[in-house]
């Protein structure tokens, strides 16, 4: 595995793993602020990070500089806690729209992982220099766009069925207590 790949299998273990789990630990716990109704402006605020931070140029700038990579690492990080605590957050009233911001998050990060695996060439300049002799800069951006093509959809997928059935059973029971 190069470092482009080594790059995204850290981004989704972070954002798609530790900070989905340590948010719904501490929602079990009531730990978590009641912030869902922030939703629609923590999904905008992830999407524009991660295509931000994996524009070509800021790209580059962190693989070449590791305090900016630890800042871009932290920033996805602390974008991804508040998006899932603000579909965490939701009452069952509204946990319609928690669906509907897993739905727009993974279809956008999936695109992004499409682009690394579609991209005749290399997307980031100077990636050669980080990748592997044995998989080669190209074979390693498509491995990192592999990565988030499986990993994206099973998380968000995942999270959504869940809360997608928490909202249909959420339906049943007002319907049968008529309230």
């Amino acid at each position: 595995m190069g470092h482009l790949s080594s790059h995204m299998l850290t981004h989704l273990l972070v954002m798609n793993a530790l900070v989905p789990i340590a948010v719904y630990a501490l929602a079990r716990r009531g730990l978590v602020p009641r912030i869902w109704r922030i939703w629609p402006w923590a999904t905008t605020a992830q999407l524009v990070l991660l295509w931000g931070w994996h524009s070509p140029a800021a790209l580059t700038a962190a693989m070449h500089d590791a305090p900016l990579m630890l800042l871009m690492q932290l920033s996805l990080a602390a974008a991804a806690a508040l998006f899932w605590m603000s579909i965490a957050s939701m009452p069952e009233r509204e946990s319609w729209r928690a669906p509907l911001a897993l739905l727009i998050t993974g279809k956008l990060f999936c695109l992004l992982g499409a682009l690394l695996v579609f991209a005749p060439n290399l997307l980031f300049s100077g990636a050669h220099r980080f990748a592997s002799h044995a998989t080669g800069s190209l074979a390693d951006q498509h491995m990192a766009g592999m990565i988030m093509l499986v990993a994206c959809p099973l998380s968000y997928v995942t999270a959504g069925i869940v809360l997608a059935s928490r909202w249909f059973f959420s339906l049943e029971d007002r319907g049968r207590t008529g309230v």
